[in-house]
């Protein structure tokens, strides 16, 4: 047995024995005493365990999935990997270019693996990814955050029959809940509809047919936006007709999406359709969009090129353009903001704007707290303005 699972046996024992000492000592009709020392530190002690807030990982293996996807197979270098819900992500943390960045991506393996797995596809365009597929190599370490994430199943809410909407890499957590459910044989019925471009481009697509013919209770159905010359299976985007034949009856049933941004609207508007109750459906956004000037609001004979300047109040003055985030330009000038979707959901981003206005796409969601206190996601909000703020 390693040292570190040692440590974690003492802990927990010794939890144990302080709790039951307090609970001995304690008066009738009251509660457990947590603030005392002894206690706080055992309890401290675990929860870092369990949920911490950085990782290093080390790389032990690189899979390649497909020409521009690979999996990046890692081991914790410092501690024992935590539990995650299968669909959660890490947010990965860089040096690229004397910028200090940082990219959420989903776990694809399952949870209670021995090594923790990142599925990631290179973007031509991107900055972190094409990183990790030049530089990254087998004994690197990186610092990522602890597992985060509300994209996962749960059981009282979502039931037993479940449908996935993927597309593109976001295949990524849909595969960590697959392998979580036939590894624990968990009582789920699953339908995959998986929209790719290409055969080409499907990731795990090997894995996922095995799994179909193996398990009774998951089904794999791929849907080619450009399918080859004298292609016979389905054919097309994942309309509401094509949902409605592939899954029938959409009573009872849950709904996951994951994929990019142009198939969330897509799907939310075919969900719609079918009239699927919007308690049962779940998103998962990957990033900002690739080009906010195309999102409905964006103000009118505005360029994207526009700059603006950003007075961040007690620290500097910088610059941001109109189309891109304003979490981009505080990581190009070096001021540490704390991240982990930067996609509008978590608000581990939020500043407070005091001056000026920022466009914020219409699927951020933004915490009506947050609105009335006037912090922003910077992760998805846009200045139209020149600003000041408040980190």
């Amino acid at each position: 047995m390693s040292l570190e699972k040692i440590n974690w046996l003492m802990d927990v024992g010794e939890y144990r024995r302080v709790a039951k000492n307090r609970k001995a000592l304690r008066e009738p009709g009251h509660g457990t005493d947590y603030t005392h020392e002894r206690f706080k530190d055992v309890v401290q002690r675990i929860v870092s365990r369990i949920h911490p807030k950085r990782m290093h990982l080390r790389v032990v293996e690189i899979l390649p999935q497909t020409a521009t996807a690979r999996t990046f197979c890692f081991e914790r270098a410092d501690g024992l990997l935590p539990p995650f819900r299968a669909g959660q992500y890490v947010t990965v943390m860089v040096k690229v270019e004397g910028v200090r960045t940082s990219r959420p991506y989903s776990i694809s393996s399952a949870p209670m693996a021995e090594r923790l797995e990142l599925t990631v596809r290179d973007n031509l365009g991107g900055f972190v990814a094409p990183y990790l597929f030049d530089g990254l190599k087998v004994g690197d370490v990186l610092e990522t955050t602890g597992p985060a994430g509300r994209f996962y199943h749960e059981p009282l809410i979502d039931g037993k029959d479940l449908v996935f909407l993927a597309g593109g890499s976001g295949i990524t957590p849909f595969m960590s809940m697959i392998r979580d459910t036939v590894q624990r044989q968990r009582p789920l019925r699953i339908k995959l509809l998986y929209g790719s471009r290409t055969p080409e481009d499907v990731i795990f697509r090997g894995e996922l047919e095995k799994l179909a013919a193996t398990y009774s209770n998951f089904t794999f159905s791929l849907v080619l936006s450009e399918p080859p010359e004298g292609y016979e299976g389905l054919k097309g985007f994942l309309d509401s007709k094509l949902i409605a034949q592939l899954v029938g009856d959409i009573k009872g049933k849950t709904f996951y999406v994951c994929g990019p941004r142009a198939m969330h609207g897509f799907c939310r508007g075919a969900l719609k359709e079918l009239e699927v109750p919007q308690r049962k459906t779940r998103y998962e956004l990957y990033g900002a969009p690739e080009d906010v000037s195309k999102e409905p609001g964006w103000p009118e004979g505005l360029s994207k090129d526009m700059v603006f300047e950003v007075d961040v109040a007690g620290k500097k003055i910088i610059l941001a353009k109109a189309g891109e985030p304003l979490l981009n330009a505080f990581d190009r000038s070096g001021l540490m903001v704390p991240t982990l979707c930067r996609s509008g959901e978590c608000s581990a981003c939020r500043v407070r704007l005091v001056a000026g206005k920022v466009f914020v796409p219409s699927q951020a969601t933004v915490r009506e707290s947050d609105r009335k206190t006037g912090c922003i996601h910077s992760c998805v909000s846009y200045p139209i303005d020149n600003l000041k703020i408040r980190i």
